[in-house]
């Protein structure tokens, strides 16, 4: 399987910078990991939409994976009871 590329929202810096450091790193790291596998355990599709997500700790990582081009595009970063309002 190919490597995807990540691509980040500005507005997930903005999100980042919220969270304390120690589970930023945790976050970025399970980022890392969509790279080779989008659709890895625990990946959810959201009903509705073209998003996906997945859970690390108490955070979502809210996701859109653009498969003709091989990029996921990170859309949004966030406390699980704030993650799903306005994407």
């Amino acid at each position: 399987m190919a490597k995807y590329k990540i691509t980040f929202k500005k507005s997930v810096a903005t999100d980042l910078r919220s969270i304390p450091n120690q589970d930023v790193s945790r976050i970025l790291n399970r980022i890392d990991g969509l790279a080779e596998d989008p659709l890895a355990d625990g990946c959810i599709k959201l009903s509705g939409q073209a998003l996906y997500r997945v859970r690390q700790g108490i955070y979502r990582i809210i996701y859109e994976i653009k498969e003709e081009i091989l990029v996921i595009q990170i859309v949004k970063v966030g406390h699980r009871s704030s993650a799903y309002k306005n994407n």
